[in-house]
């Protein structure tokens, strides 16, 4: 089997790694989970995070072809709109994207002009698919559990498994925002680790339990045997109550709100107003809270 080159780039503000997919042979790469960075607190947008990407690619002469978003992410924003200004290529994702849209799209109160069809992406991917990075072939595997959308990106030997496996010392993801489900996630991990022994596995994320070195890469055969959440003899019984309780445990991420907004809209920032600003919104109580009916309303 093909063993494509993986560069990796991590962005310690939101624990993210994005990767650099290369057919050595003919020079085109893809790019995994692209980071656009925020300082929520002043509102400031920077994209350091990409332009470490784009200045590797432009340094190893590299062809752009695809951008591959693993699914909307919930704790960074992506910058794949601004890959492809700088570089070309096509932004793809999961065809269950729609699903999402149409969840996010209510909570976020979106009006017409928000489109719920996935039309921002150049390319929607459905379980099986393949596709093409030079003459390295791909194929994309619906993954749900994380989100309904989800999916997992096989290149060759290497697999880059999004949010549904994370190292096996750091196990899975939670699955409690809408739409998340963690019979899914399980069976989704089983496809995973039923593939080749030797096929490499790439995380999303990596948030270096009890201090450890970073690390993103592991073997199926690794995940198999080690991963603390789905690996070994754990049943998927076992494996919904843990993820349960532990998910019922969790703070949500500092960048959600942010991050859905923009991501669903395939990196792009919402529209700006009649006078040329632009804004996210913060919908109260989208995802628990005090009860309002307690609170003084304005008058």
């Amino acid at each position: 089997m093909t063993s494509p080159h993986v560069a990796h780039f991590f962005d310690a503000d939101t624990a993210t790694l994005t990767y650099v997919v290369t057919d050595t042979i003919s020079g085109h790469c893809a790019v995994v989970d692209p980071v656009l960075n925020l300082d929520y607190a002043s509102g400031s947008i920077g994209t350091h995070s990409a332009d470490q990407v784009i200045t590797y690619i432009k340094a190893k002469d590299l062809s752009l072809a695809l951008i591959l978003e693993t699914h909307i992410h919930a704790d960074h924003l992506s910058s794949a709109p601004y890959l492809q200004d700088q570089l070309g290529g096509h932004i793809a994702i999961g065809s269950h994207i729609t699903t999402v849209q149409d969840t996010f799209g209510a909570i976020f109160d979106e009006d017409e002009g928000f489109r719920r069809d996935g039309s921002q992406f150049d390319l929607m991917l459905s379980d099986g698919d393949t596709f093409h990075v030079g003459d390295l072939q791909g194929r994309a595997l619906h993954v749900p559990g994380h989100t309904p959308a989800c999916m997992a990106y096989q290149l060759g030997d290497a697999l880059f498994a999004g949010d549904t496996l994370f190292m096996p010392d750091a196990g899975t993801a939670r699955c409690d925002f809408p739409g998340g489900d963690a019979r899914l996630l399980y069976k989704s991990c089983q496809r995973l680790l039923s593939l080749d022994d030797d096929t490499r596995v790439f995380v999303c994320h990596d948030y270096q339990p009890n201090g450890r070195a970073l690390a993103f890469e592991s073997t199926v055969a690794q995940q198999r045997h080690d991963n603390v959440h789905v690996g070994g003899t754990i049943s998927s019984a076992e494996f919904v109550s843990m993820r349960e309780q532990r998910d019922a445990t969790l703070a949500m991420p500092s960048l959600i709100l942010p991050a859905l907004q923009v991501n669903m809209r395939a990196g792009y920032l919402p529209p700006p107003n009649g006078q040329g600003r632009l804004f996210l919104k913060v919908p109260i109580n989208a995802f628990g809270g005090a009860n309002l009916e307690r609170l003084p309303a304005a008058t």
